[in-house]
């Protein structure tokens, strides 16, 4: 759990010997042997010093509990004695080890940028309870604070502040929806004050924290089911506007999936108000137009945000791939970043994400099954074609 940090009066020992480590595995810009001959003294200094720098370039096994890792693995660092160094996780694996499920040295690519990305992403979730700046990332990886930034936007389509924002509030929501208190939920994703917290998570949480935290207790949600061309659809919807347009097979199977996101919401069936909403999404489905003032209460970062602005203004009928989207915004290398903001679109058809497909034209996945999709994609084109 995380708590408040404390200050100690002197450097404690071990940080000095990080520090120590970490100065002598900077001298050397490549990596810590070449071939297979790994540096033994250079790969410790790098564990040692928890170097992302050198992530990709070696593992390290320890012999007390069978598992490998990479150099920046949070874990505790083990005894010297413990510890063999191995070129690539197949080499570790040969001898014996398993894969740390912490650190996940795996997941290195062999691509730089997307590897940088992941670990910049670890180093980030490792030390949300700090105010982590450009130049402090910069000089924990080496290089430039707008080289790193560049890539690592290039490669998730958002900045590493964007991405610590939406850790924490992840965490916050999580432990939330798992009844801590707002105070301790709070020090635990990594907010160091309860002003700091109200300022960045009331717009995207949709309400205060506390009425998160009591399930949206305070705002009751409405719900209407009815058919469509699709199947089962429903649409609910708070006081400023609608939160979900879900598609399923069944009512109990829509009705849970609402009851997940706001765990102990008052949920009431519709009475009426939703009817006019409900006819202008079926109107849209049918053909016609969608009123442009159709209200919608949905929490998004920056770049969703971005990305279903766009999506609306993709014409009744037509599809964009995801490297077209991704152009349009102003982020030609995140097309896998468009994918994911396609992929969490809670309002279906308010915004058009069945409207992106794969670069060859041909159908991609879609939250609410290919074959709704595909059925979707038919239903406009024909009446494009009737027109």
């Amino acid at each position: 759990m995380t708590t408040m940090n404390m200050i100690f009066p002197t450097t404690p020992p071990d940080a000095i010997l990080a520090e120590e480590a970490k100065m002598r595995a900077a001298q050397s810009n490549s990596a810590p042997g070449t071939g297979h001959q790994l540096s033994e003294e250079l790969c410790w200094d790098a564990v040692i010093a928890h170097d992302a720098a050198h992530d990709g370039q070696f593992v390290f096994a320890v012999s007390s509990t069978g598992v490998y890792c990479r150099p920046s693995c949070p874990a505790r660092r083990p005894r010297r004695e413990n510890v063999r160094f191995f070129a690539d996780p197949e080499q570790a694996e040969k001898a014996g080890f398993r894969a740390c499920l912490r650190c996940r040295p795996r997941a290195i690519t062999g691509d730089p940028q997307s590897d940088l990305a992941k670990t910049v992403c670890r180093y980030i979730e490792q030390h949300l309870d700090e105010a982590i700046t450009l130049a402090q990332l910069g000089k924990a990886f080496r290089q430039s604070p707008f080289h790193l930034q560049r890539r690592f936007k290039a490669a998730l389509g958002i900045t590493p502040r964007q991405y610590a924002d939406s850790c924490r509030l992840r965490m916050l929501k999580r432990n939330l929806q798992n009844g801590d208190n707002v105070t301790r939920a709070m020090y635990d994703a990594g907010y160091g004050s309860s002003s700091r917290l109200y300022e960045k998570t009331s717009s995207q949480l949709g309400m205060t924290p506390d009425k998160y935290r009591r399930g949206a207790i305070a705002q009751t949600l409405r719900y209407a089911l009815t058919d469509s061309p699709l199947g089962r659809m429903l649409i609910a919807a708070t006081d400023r506007g609608i939160c979900a347009i879900q598609f399923g097979r069944t009512d109990g199977e829509l009705i849970e999936g609402l009851r997940r996101e706001f765990p102990f919401a008052v949920r009431k069936a519709d009475d009426g108000r939703l009817q006019a909403w409900t006819e202008a999404v079926l109107s849209r489905m049918n053909g016609r137009e969608l009123n442009a003032s159709l209200p919608l209460d949905i929490r998004a970062t920056a770049f969703q945000r971005r990305v279903w602005t766009y999506l609306q203004s993709i014409p009744f009928g037509a599809t964009r791939s995801y490297a077209e989207v991704a152009r349009a915004i102003g982020e030609p290398k995140a097309y896998r970043a468009v994918a994911r903001a396609c992929a969490t679109n809670p309002v279906a058809v308010a915004i058009p994400c069945h409207r992106v497909v794969r670069e060859d034209g041909s159908l991609s996945g879609y939250r609410w099954g290919a074959e709704r999709k595909k059925k979707l994609l038919s239903l406009e084109r024909a009446t494009v074609s009737a027109v």
